[in-house]
């Protein structure tokens, strides 16, 4: 009798460690990918597999519909600028000027500094467009999905982009919204969760997820919504304490930040951290140093070993996760520059 219970109980240990084996794998490794990028697939996985024909058919629709909108004179784009597709390609990046830290064509211009701040090294690209159909995020391996991660700098080479950050990092979480192009990929809340809108016309919003549904800024025309967080500049003003992070952060870290100084004028921010030659950044310090480049409104992206910026396909800063090693984490997703 005692024998049947020691082999019931080693039987039990090896299905209890496998089970947990497989949530570890599945959680951190198991790649799932939920939806392939579309340009119109406005569903989430739940509706997408229980209604394969009737969403391919209607996105369709919506991406002739929104191909339409990014590409006509959108609400505040054609004010700015009236691009014909005969300038469009005369100002492409085909006659663009690049230096080290420079690029320029007739739609696009990019300055990077390096600054020094609070004994770390800070990354800060200026960005002027006249189109805010050149902001733009993509996925890793163009696809939604759960662990489906690629290196910034891969990311932004599949895509052509002539600037990249890496973005929020989507598929480290369960919940919050991802809209990335217009398409919305997820809408399931997350708790205390605060996310940045990006409308086609380039400018930004702040929403609370508990308090405003994914589908109400789409609807009024938005173009992504990053779910990270927190803001850190709104209407000029620094909008977290010295004591704000993020979960349970560092207080000093690498940092990923955009903001928005006028109308089509931004700047991508990135800094170095857990190195002796960098300390890293707190969130106050780093909405001081937004701050200080004159911006408007200013969001934290993903940060830590994540943080990474990619100018004309080179890895700019020193990305690092342990402080021991320079080398980029795959991530989910990228905000960046171009025209692909």
């Amino acid at each position: 009798m005692k024998g049947k219970k020691y082999i019931w109980g080693i039987l039990y240990g090896f299905l209890l460690t496998g089970f947990t084996v497989y949530v570890l794998l599945d959680t951190f490794v198991i790649t799932r990918i939920y939806l392939p990028v579309t340009p119109g697939n406005l569903y989430s996985q739940t509706e997408y597999g229980e209604n394969s024909s009737e969403t391919n058919t209607k996105q369709s629709d919506a991406s002739d519909e929104f191909s339409t909108e990014s590409g006509s004179d959108s609400a505040g784009v054609g004010e700015n600028s009236d691009i014909s597709d005969e300038s469009s390609s005369e100002n492409s990046s085909d006659s663009a000027v690049i230096t080290e830290n420079t690029y320029k064509d007739g739609n696009i211009s990019v300055s990077i500094t390096e600054q020094r701040q609070n004994d770390t090294s800070v990354y800060v690209a200026d960005v002027r467009l006249n189109s805010a159909e050149y902001l733009k995020t993509a996925l890793a391996k163009n696809a939604y999905g759960k662990n489906v991660t690629e290196k910034t700098s891969v990311i932004a080479e599949n895509h052509q982009a002539i600037l990249a950050i890496n973005g929020d990092y989507y598929g480290s979480q369960e919940n919050g919204y991802v809209l990335r192009n217009g398409v919305l990929y997820r809408s399931s809340a997350a708790r205390n969760q605060e996310d940045l809108v990006i409308y086609k016309d380039g400018s930004f919003a702040f929403i609370s997820e508990s308090e405003v549904s994914a589908e109400e800024p789409q609807n009024d025309g938005a173009a992504q919504i990053l779910s990270f967080g927190p803001g850190l500049i709104k209407d000029g003003a620094v909008c977290v304490s010295q004591n704000d992070e993020v979960g349970k952060a560092k207080a000093s870290n690498p940092r990923t930040a955009v903001g928005m100084i006028d109308a089509l004028h931004y700047v991508f921010v990135v800094s170095d951290g857990r190195t002796n030659d960098s300390e890293g950044l707190s969130l106050y310090e780093l909405a001081e140093f937004m701050q200080s480049l004159g911006v408007r409104d200013a969001y934290n992206l993903d940060g830590g070993g994540s943080s990474t910026m990619v100018f004309c396909g080179e890895v700019i800063n020193n990305p690092t996760t342990n402080g021991n090693s320079i080398k980029e984490r795959s991530v989910s997703d990228i905000v960046y520059i171009g025209y692909q």
